[in-house]
């Protein structure tokens, strides 16, 4: 781990700010949203617009690369998030908002296919898989520390907004001046959702579905605790512990993947969310009861991406598992951009148990597929399946596909 940190602290380190600034920015629009007067279904078509950007980036940033090369997208991109961060205050309409957050999710999209990439080139066979583990975890940190920040400063001024473009710029400083040389950049297919649907038809309708939860999480937490009338103290503890749960329980979670049938502990994981979110609307829960609450729902959306992903990772050979992840991804994003817009007509319907009801109806059509599809398939042997990776859905392909290749030859040495 001493070694991995040594060649790609610089790395690390700015993807930290950068996900401080990404943090801050999901939960203060959501609280700004209501102070400037955005209705909910408003903020969820401003929520839903960062992921539209998103697969639109997931889909452009490998050209861009290709064409001008690492550094200038990188610092490209770099120089828009910081300017958007900034615009958010300057343009307080909710029209302008949704597409600043089209092009901030753009430019994040683009920048995590560049670092990752530097990544894998910095990282040696040997240690490429603690390189990107470690990756994943600093992002999730990063959204953690993000909550913190969010009670420096009034959110209806301009600090709150200009903080976190100062650490975006920063972050690029130790990245472009230590980072070398760029690395070559290779190009990933995707599957058809067609052809990913006849590998693993639970693979695919599962990863949609955990899109809208991942939605949810990332973009509608904020808006609902303003419904809530939570104060801004506990809207930003909440959004840190629904990240916290993430970041805890996928190890636990994994370590059951690779010991029994995987689409049994979906079920199980799925049903857990599920009963964590009707606590929260068939009960008039305290703060703390609604913390209990964040850690389950969080504890098992970014887990069950993962395990989804495992598990299709099951049925596929080995040269189709780098467009499998990008077919992935593209389903997983169609389903973020639906979530929060699903989440902003059920919360102006019934108000905030909408936020907890579109999770409940989610995990539980994954829970009810999942032990549908096991009358349709036999399960791969538990000595068959593959190695489990907590992977999050923020990674690229080329990650992912990293990750697994790495895990699969480790597996095959030490059987």
């Amino acid at each position: 781990m001493f070694k991995v940190l040594s060649a790609s602290w610089a790395l690390l380190l700015g993807m930290l700010f950068l996900m401080v600034g990404n943090g801050v920015q999901g939960t203060l629009l959501g609280i700004r949203g209501a102070i400037e007067g955005f209705s909910t279904y408003q903020m969820s078509i401003v929520m839903s617009a960062y992921f539209a950007g998103f697969l639109i980036g997931s889909r452009m940033a490998p050209e861009l690369i290709r064409r001008v090369g690492h550094v200038r997208v990188f610092a490209a991109l770099g120089s828009l998030i910081s300017a958007v961060l900034v615009l958010y205050a300057a343009i307080p309409d909710w029209v302008a908002w949704t597409v600043l957050r089209v092009l901030i999710g753009f430019a994040f999209s683009g920048v995590y296919v560049t670092a990752e990439s530097w990544l894998n080139n910095t990282a040696s066979n040997e240690n490429r898989g603690q390189a990107l583990s470690l990756y994943m975890i600093v992002q999730m940190l990063g959204i953690i520390a993000a909550q913190a920040l969010i009670n420096f400063a009034d959110p209806a001024g301009f600090l709150l907004f200009i903080i976190p473009s100062v650490l975006v710029s920063l972050a690029f400083a130790p990245i472009l001046l230590s980072v070398s040389p760029a690395p070559t950049f290779g190009t990933t297919k995707s599957m058809s959702i067609r052809e990913l649907y006849g590998v693993s038809p639970l693979g695919v309708v599962g990863i949609f579905l955990m899109g809208g939860v991942f939605a949810a999480m990332f973009g509608m937490t904020a808006v609902w605790g303003t419904e809530a009338g939570l104060s801004i103290l506990e809207i930003s503890i909440f959004t840190a512990a629904i990240y916290f749960g993430g970041l805890v329980f996928q190890y636990p979670i994994g370590w059951l993947s690779d010991r029994m049938d995987r689409r049994k502990l979906l079920v199980v994981v799925a049903l857990i969310g599920s009963a964590g979110g009707a606590m929260a609307v068939l009960f008039d829960l305290g703060f703390a009861w609604l913390l209990g609450v964040a850690l389950i729902i969080g504890g098992i959306s970014n887990p069950l991406y993962s395990l989804l992903v495992a598990y299709t990772n099951d049925y596929l050979e080995g040269d189709q598992m780098a467009a499998a992840s990008g077919g992935l991804l593209f389903v997983n994003g169609l389903g973020a951009i639906l979530g929060p817009l699903a989440i902003g007509w059920l919360m102006a319907m019934i108000g905030p148990p909408g936020f907890f009801l579109f999770i409940i109806l989610l995990t539980t059509a994954l829970a009810g597929y999942a032990m549908w599809r096991m009358t349709q398939r036999p399960s791969v042997p538990v000595a068959e399946t593959g190695p489990f990776a907590p992977v999050s859905p923020a990674v690229s392909a080329a990650t992912v596909e990293a990750v697994y290749s790495e895990l699969t030859e480790q597996q095959s040495e030490n059987p």
